[in-house]
C-alpha cells in the first residue's frame, strides 16, 4: 500500500523541465514560474492581498529550506502574491545573497536571530539538534516581523508542499474567523498519548491543573506547520507566556523534548484545528533511530520529515528511505538532480 501510494504521488506531481538550470555555486537556479492571469495585485510590503511565510535558515537546514520554498513557489498558482520571512541563524554569515540567486523573483525579508535571550532557557533534550536556539524563533515572530503583518504560516525547513499554499492560508483564515480568540490554526492530533508530553513531576504537582480551563480537550499538534495570528500574540504577549514555563522547566523538569511542550502549555486546548493533509509529519523517524516510515491512510498536501531522519542527510549517506525520493524532486543542491530520470537511477 505505501508502494502505491508513491507512485500515485509522483502520477499528480507536476513534470520538471529535463532542461538543466544555471547554477549559482552550491544550489541550481529554480526555474520561474508563471502567476495565473486572475492573481490580485499585491504590491507594497502590507499588501492584504499576501500570503506570508515564515522559514528559519542556518547551515545544515539550508538545503531543506531551498526545497521546501521551491516545492511552495512549484504548487501556486500565484507565485507573486507570496512573501517569506526568513529568519536566519545570526551565525551563519549573509544566506541572503543564496536565496536571491537561487530565487532571483522571490519576494523575501531575512531575518538575524541572535540566539543569546533564548539560549539561557534552553533545556537540555533526547537530541541535542533540538537544543539550537533556532528551534525556538518562531516563538518571536510577533516581534520579529513588521506591525503590519497580521498572519504568518510558519513551516520547518524539513517538508515540501504538494499543494496550492494558498488553500493552507484561506483554511486558516477561515479558522480564525469562526474563532476570533484563536492564535494558533494547524492539524491536531487527539489520538496521541498528550501525557506522555510531560513527566511525572509535571502531572504530580499543581501544574497538572493547566489545562483545565481550556476551550477545547488538550491535544497534540505539531509546530512545524502552522498559521499564527500576530496581532493576537502581540496583545496577549505569548511570546513571555512560553518564556516563563521554559524558565520553570529550568527548575523543576516538567518536560523533555525540545521547544515543543512549551507551546503545547500555552495553546493546547485553544487550537483551530485545519486538516490532517496539511501536515503528514513524523517521516524522518522519531528522535533517537530516525528510521523509515511509510504515508498515513489519507490525503497530502504537505509531507514533513519530522523526527532524526532527513531526507537530505540519509541520501547523502546512500541510506535513503523509500519516501526520501519524493523530497529529492525539489532539492536544488547541485548535487543533486530534481529530474525523474535522477530518482529512478537507484
Amino acid at each position: 500500500m505505501p508502494m502505491i501510494a508513491f507512485f500515485l504521488l509522483l502520477l499528480f506531481l507536476p513534470s520538471v523541465s529535463p532542461n538543466t538550470p544555471r547554477s549559482s555555486g552550491t544550489y541550481l537556479e529554480a526555474p520561474k514560474f508563471p502567476t495565473a492571469d486572475d492573481c490580485p495585485s499585491t504590491a507594497g510590503y502590507c499588501n492584504p492581498s499576501l500570503v506570508h511565510i515564515a522559514i528559519t535558515l542556518d547551515l545544515h537546514y539550508l538545503r531543506g529550506s531551498i526545497a521546501a520554498v521551491h516545492s511552495i513557489i512549484r504548487h501556486t498558482t500565484c507565485p507573486e502574491t507570496l512573501f517569506f520571512h526568513f529568519v536566519a541563524d545570526a551565525s551563519a554569515g549573509d544566506l541572503s545573497t543564496t536565496i536571491r540567486d537561487v530565487f532571483p523573483s522571490l519576494r523575501f525579508r531575512v531575518y538575524r536571530f541572535h540566539g543569546g535571550r533564548v539560549r539561557r532557557l534552553i533545556s537540555s533534550t533526547v537530541r541535542s539538534a533540538l537544543e539550537n536556539p533556532l528551534n525556538y524563533a518562531r516563538n518571536y515572530l510577533a516581534d520579529l516581523l513588521e506591525p503590519c503583518v497580521r498572519r504568518v504560516v510558519y513551516l520547518d525547513s524539513d517538508l515540501i508542499l504538494i499543494d496550492d499554499i494558498r488553500h493552507l492560508w484561506d483554511s486558516a483564515n477561515a479558522a480564525f474567523s469562526d474563532a476570533p480568540k484563536a492564535t494558533i490554526a494547524a492539524p491536531e492530533y487527539c489520538h496521541a498519548n498528550f501525557t506522555l508530553y510531560f513527566t511525572d513531576a509535571f502531572w504530580n504537582s499543581r501544574f497538572k491543573h493547566t489545562f483545565e480551563d481550556r476551550r477545547r480537550w488538550p491535544c497534540y499538534f505539531n509546530t512545524g506547520v502552522m498559521a499564527i495570528d500576530l496581532e493576537r500574540w502581540r496583545k496577549m504577549n505569548y511570546g513571555l507566556q512560553i518564556e516563563r514555563w521554559m524558565e520553570i522547566q529550568k527548575r523543576v523538569r516538567i518536560y523533555d523534548l525540545g521547544s515543543l511542550p512549551p507551546f503545547l502549555l500555552v495553546f493546547a486546548g485553544e487550537i483551530e484545528r485545519l486538516n490532517h493533509r496539511w501536515n503528514q509529519h513524523g517521516l524522518g523517524g522519531d528522535n533517537v533511530k530516525g528510521s523509515c516510515r511509510a504515508l498515513h491512510p489519507g490525503p497530502v498536501s504537505i509531507l514533513h520529515w519530522s523526527g532524526k531522519g532527513k531526507p537530505w542527510d540519509r541520501i547523502d549517506a546512500g541510506e535513503p528511505c523509500f519516501i526520501d525520493y519524493l523530497w529529492k524532486i525539489y532539492d536544488l543542491h547541485a548535487s543533486s538532480s530534481s529530474s525523474f530520470s535522477s530518482i529512478f537511477s537507484w
